[in-house]
Order: C-alpha cells, then structure tokens, then sequence
C-alpha cells in the first residue's frame, strides 16, 4: 500500500468539517524539550526560579515553536503523510504551563484548489485549556486531488501556499 492510500484525499473534505481533537498533558520536560529542539536557550522555558521572578508568571511555559509543533502535529496528524504544510499562523493569547493538559480543536473553513489544480484546505484551529483560549490559528494544507497527485512533489510554479481571505 502507499502512502498516498493512507492520505486524506482532496475529496473527502468539505467546509465546515470538524477535525479531531488533539489532547495533551504538558509537563516539564515537554517544555524544555521543546524549547531547546527550537534552540530557544531563553531561561523562561526551563528554569523555574526566572520565569517565575523575572517573567511573573507561575511556572515555565511552552515556547512559540513548541506551539508550532503542536499545531503541526496536529494537521498533519489529520492529513496523513501526504498533506503538505503551505501555511501556518497563529497568535498566542497566554501560556501554557506543566501539568496543563491542553486540546487543539479545528474545523475547515475553505476548500479550494488554484490554477495549478493543487487542492487546498484552510483549517481555523485553537488551543484551549479547560474554557480559557491560548493560542488560535489558521493554516492552508495541500491534500493530493487524485490517486497520482502528491503535494510534495509541487515544485515552483506549481507549488502556491499563500494565504487566501477567507
């Protein structure tokens, strides 16, 4: 089997269709992993005593490319391996700290494919501890529109991951 077999298609997306949740126990060395995989070497995200003195928050935090990852993780999670990444944004609204577990939900709020017949999904996605909103988003995936179609071999011209209004 490819993996294009094991990819979500194009066709089987439609607006309004609800991703599965992602749901995550932050701890300590989630923080710090994180933090130094994006060699972010900043003491707030992995020395108790600083972040706590020098930032006044109440513990480490996870860092914007930890986030990254995460929201990453979880579209692609969706897509399969097939799903190539064009765009990701987002805006952190406050931290998420050890032994938060936080749930990433999102929905697709476009469907569209571009002059080069790349199929493209936007994804509106947030980030929530318990009611409290952390960080939300959007991002634009290309999915394959055919069984032969594969986004990751989209090269120049035929490679359009800008960001459309929605």
């Amino acid at each position: 089997m490819s993996a294009l077999a094991t990819s979500r298609q194009f066709s089987e997306v439609e607006m309004g269709t609800a991703l599965p949740t992602l749901e995550y126990d932050v701890t300590a060395t989630t923080v710090v992993l994180g933090a130094f995989a994006g060699r972010d070497w900043r003491p707030m995200h992995h020395d108790h005593q600083f972040a706590v003195e020098r930032n006044g928050v109440q513990d480490i935090f996870l860092n914007t490319t930890g986030e990254a990852a995460f929201f990453e993780r979880y579209i692609t999670d969706w897509t399969g391996p097939a799903g190539r990444l064009g765009r990701l944004g987002f805006n952190m609204r406050s931290p998420v700290f050890p032994g938060e577990r936080f749930v990433i939900t999102g929905t697709v709020i476009d469907v569209d494919t571009d002059d080069t017949g790349c199929g493209w999904v936007t994804i509106d996605f947030a980030m929530r501890v318990d009611d409290d909103l952390r960080a939300s988003g959007m991002a634009r995936v290309a999915l394959p529109t055919a069984p032969d179609d594969n986004p990751w071999h989209r090269r120049g011209d035929r490679w359009q991951p800008e960001m459309r209004e929605v």
